[in-house]
């Protein structure tokens, strides 16, 4: 990539970055229907463009085998993650992206501590790993729903006024671990209006072939939409750091959501910058000899590499 490109990418998604140490207001500080003047008919072009450069970028990052890189996708119900996933990771490669979700936790989860059933789907070097909700679901709905920390049987000690705080740090100090070890830490929140989810959700009832999509709890959780927004402008405030920033993406236009997603993940690889393997002396021979004897076995009448006689021609 050039750095004309790289300075490109690096100055699109800054207006989404959430500057670590700043109080978030998504209401005030960020417009889920921005598209930094953008057309959709340009968008196409922009979201090949963007695909295509992952698609390089993650073959160099499977060949290095030394980074590995965590998208974690947060967003309210209908914000558009499942459609994020499809679309910009459409020309990797699928044995190096694996993709996780996560429910209402097993019995087995809830007796280990509340980030161990993530770890367990944390990427191996080389991959990309995207979690669908994520850890950052212990802040959110577990929030918003404190029932729910019950069910996780906190010692004493462990709970309090102060567990959103101290999970915070916990939170950031692991994800510091993981950068510190070599594993990229990218966070994106889709940013969705109340009533733009309104409008997906008439459409998941409208359209027969979407009405698995829809629930009762759906409309249950909308009546939340108030705590939701602040316990989302508190995880956005708490958890944004130098090693590990959020981007606020808005949701609002799926093809401009998708752009600005594809943008920030280009851009964790184009900081990471994998390179191929460089090819040792010994190594070097070896492949030599081996070209030499496959040259020699070619047919009577076939090119002795018909891969070079192609490029020649």
């Amino acid at each position: 990539m050039s750095h004309k490109q790289a300075r490109r990418i690096a100055k699109f998604i800054e207006p989404l970055r959430v500057e670590p140490g700043s109080r978030v207001d998504l209401a005030e500080d960020f417009d889920p229907r921005y598209k930094a003047r953008l057309k959709k008919r340009e968008g196409a072009e922009l979201l090949r463009t963007g695909v295509g450069l992952l698609a390089e970028y993650q073959a160099k990052l499977a060949a290095q085998d030394t980074y590995g890189v965590l998208l974690c996708l947060q967003a309210i119900d209908a914000g558009g993650k499942d459609g994020t996933i499809r679309h910009v990771m459409s020309g990797v490669n699928p044995q190096g992206v694996h993709v996780s979700s996560f429910k209402v936790p097993s019995a087995e989860e809830l007796d280990h501590d509340y980030l161990w059933r993530y770890a367990w789907r944390l990427p191996a070097r080389g991959d990309i790993a995207i979690f669908n909700r994520s850890h950052y679901e212990e802040v959110l709905v577990v929030r918003v729903h404190p029932e729910n920390l019950d069910r996780q049987r906190l010692p004493a000690e462990a709970q309090g006024r102060d567990v959103w705080a101290r999970r915070y740090r916990e939170i950031n100090d692991w994800e510091r671990y993981l950068c510190d070890n070599g594993f990229r830490v990218v966070k994106i929140f889709l940013n969705l209006s109340e009533e733009e989810q309104r409008t997906r959700f008439l459409k998941r009832l409208d359209r027969p072939e979407k009405n698995w999509k829809f629930s009762a709890a759906d409309l249950r959780e909308r009546e939340r939409w108030d705590d939701y927004q602040h316990a989302f402008g508190e995880m956005l405030s708490a958890t944004s750091t130098p090693w590990a920033p959020w981007y606020v993406v808005p949701a609002d236009r799926k093809w401009f959501a998708r752009i600005c997603a594809a943008a920030v993940l280009v851009h964790t690889l184009m900081e990471i910058d994998p390179q191929y393997p460089v090819v040792g002396k010994k190594a070097r021979k070896e492949l030599r000899a081996a070209k030499r004897l496959l040259e020699q076995q070619a047919p009577e009448g076939a090119e002795r590499d018909p891969y070079a006689a192609g490029r020649r021609g």
